[in-house]
C-alpha cells in the first residue's frame, strides 16, 4: 500500500518539495514521482550569467535524486485533470502517458510574459529559462562593437540582466527602459548605489519609459520615441506556465493556483501548489511575488504540511515573510535591500563587493539544497497512516 505523490516541475520549488517529502516519509509508504521536461536542474537565478557567456555547473537530476526513493520521469506535462486526479505527459520520444496520483504537488513555475506587445514574441529575447538564455548568448556573442542593446523592464531581472551585459560587453551601447523611476521600490541609499553602478558601467537609463512595440532594430515607446535596439531583452514580468485541462481547480486570471496557508489548493485538498505557479499571501494578505525567495519557503511548508497530514501530525503554521532582496549588479557589485515582512524597503542596505559575495552565497546555498535533497534537513522519517495510503501505483498507460 503506497500513497502516490506526483511532483510536477523540478525547479527550485519542485525539487526541494520532492526531496523534503522523501526525507519526511518512509519510502515503503509512498511512491514519489518527479516529472520534469529537462534532465538537468536549471539555476534560473543565473540565467543572466549564462546569457553573457558564463558556463554554469551541470546538475543532472538523475544524480541528485539517486537513492532517495524519488522516481524521476523526463517528460513534458501537457494536461492536468484535478477532478480525475490524472496528469498527462509526453516523453522525449513523443509518447503520451497518463499518471494517476493521490496527491499532486504542482510546481511548473512561470514563463516570460510578452504582455501582448507587438513584436515582442518575434524579435525580443528572454532569460526566463535556459533555452532563451542560450539564444541570447549566441546573439550577443555575434554582435560587433558599438551595437545598441536595450533591456526592457527595470525590475530585479532587468537590473541583473543589464548590468551583466554591460560588464561583459563594455563595447556595446547598453540601455535600460524602466516604466517608473530607476529602482523606485528601493530605499534612497539603494537607489543611489544602483544609479552609481549603472553610470559606472556606461548604461543609458530611460526612466518613465514604456515599450509599446519591438522591431528587429528598435523599440517604440508610449510617448512616441524610437530607441535603437538590435537586441531587445524583455524582462517586464512573468506569467504562470500554461497547462491544459486544470478542471475545476480554482486559479487566478493569470493561471496561478490559489492556495491556503499550507500551500494546499483552496478547491482541491489533494493538490498542493508551490513557487511561481501558486498564488499565496503573506503579511497583510499581500500576494507573494514570483521569486526563488518565495518559492523555496513555499516548498518547505507544502512538504511539511503534506507529510504531517499523511502521518497524523499537525500541519505547520509558519507565516511566509521577506527579509531582503538580493540583486547582483555584475560579478563585482551587488545590492542587498533589507525589507519589512511584507517586502517594503527599509533604510538599511548592503552594497558593493560584500553584497555581491552575499548574493553569491545565497545562490550557492539554494543550489546546494536542491542538489542534496535528503541532506538539507535532519532525518525525521515517519510512517504514513494506513487509512491514508492507497494501493500501489498503477503502470502508466497510453493516453
Amino acid at each position: 500500500m503506497q500513497h502516490r505523490i506526483v511532483v510536477l516541475g523540478a525547479g527550485y520549488s519542485g525539487a526541494i518539495a520532492a526531496g523534503r517529502l522523501a526525507r519526511r516519509l518512509h519510502r515503503d509508504d509512498v511512491a514519489i514521482t518527479l516529472v520534469n521536461a529537462e534532465p538537468d536542474f536549471v539555476e534560473r537565478v543565473r540565467m543572466h550569467q549564462l546569457a553573457t557567456g558564463q558556463d554554469l555547473r551541470p546538475r543532472p537530476l538523475a544524480g541528485m535524486f539517486a537513492d532517495t526513493g524519488v522516481r524521476l520521469r523526463l517528460a513534458k506535462v501537457t494536461a492536468v485533470d484535478a477532478d480525475r486526479r490524472t496528469v498527462t505527459t509526453v516523453d522525449p520520444q513523443e509518447r503520451a502517458h497518463v499518471l494517476e496520483y493521490d496527491t499532486l504537488v504542482y510546481a511548473l513555475g512561470s514563463a516570460w510574459d510578452d504582455q501582448g506587445v507587438p513584436g515582442v514574441a518575434e524579435h525580443a529575447h528572454q532569460i526566463a529559462g535556459r533555452t532563451g538564455a542560450l539564444r541570447l548568448r549566441e546573439r550577443l556573442a555575434a554582435l560587433p562593437a558599438g551595437r545598441p542593446v536595450l533591456v526592457a523592464g527595470g525590475g530585479l531581472t532587468g537590473l541583473e540582466a543589464v548590468t551583466e551585459i554591460a560588464e561583459a560587453r563594455p563595447d556595446l551601447a547598453v540601455a535600460l527602459a524602466a516604466r517608473g523611476d530607476l529602482g523606485d521600490w528601493l530605499s534612497a541609499r539603494g537607489r543611489r548605489h544602483l544609479r552609481k553602478v549603472l553610470d559606472g558601467l556606461g548604461v543609458t537609463v530611460h526612466e518613465h519609459t514604456e515599450v509599446t512595440a519591438v522591431t528587429a532594430d528598435h523599440v517604440t515607446t508610449a510617448d512616441g520615441r524610437t530607441l535603437p535596439a538590435v537586441v531587445t531583452v524583455w524582462t517586464t514580468g512573468f506569467t504562470a506556465r500554461p497547462v491544459a485541462g486544470l478542471g475545476t481547480l480554482e486559479v487566478t486570471g493569470s493561471g496561478r493556483i490559489v492556495v491556503d496557508a499550507t500551500m494546499r489548493s483552496v478547491s482541491h485538498p489533494d493538490v498542493y501548489a508551490v513557487g511561481d505557479a501558486a498564488l499565496a499571501t503573506g503579511p497583510g494578505d499581500k500576494p507573494l511575488r514570483m521569486s526563488c525567495a518565495t518559492g523555496a519557503p513555499m516548498a518547505w511548508l507544502a512538504a511539511d504540511a503534506l507529510a504531517a497530514r499523511l502521518t497524523g501530525g499537525k500541519p505547520p503554521k509558519v507565516p511566509l515573510r521577506y527579509f531582503n532582496q538580493c540583486i547582483s549588479l555584475g560579478r563585482g557589485q551587488g545590492l542587498i535591500q533589507y525589507v519589512t515582512a511584507d517586502d517594503r524597503a527599509v533604510a538599511a542596505v548592503l552594497t558593493g563587493r560584500t553584497a555581491a559575495l552575499y548574493k553569491e552565497l545565497i545562490c550557492k546555498g539554494a543550489a546546494w539544497a536542491v542538489a542534496n535533497p535528503t541532506l538539507a534537513l535532519p532525518a525525521r522519517t515517519r510512517r504514513v497512516l494506513p487509512d491514508r495510503a492507497r494501493t500501489a501505483p498503477k503502470a502508466t498507460t497510453p493516453a
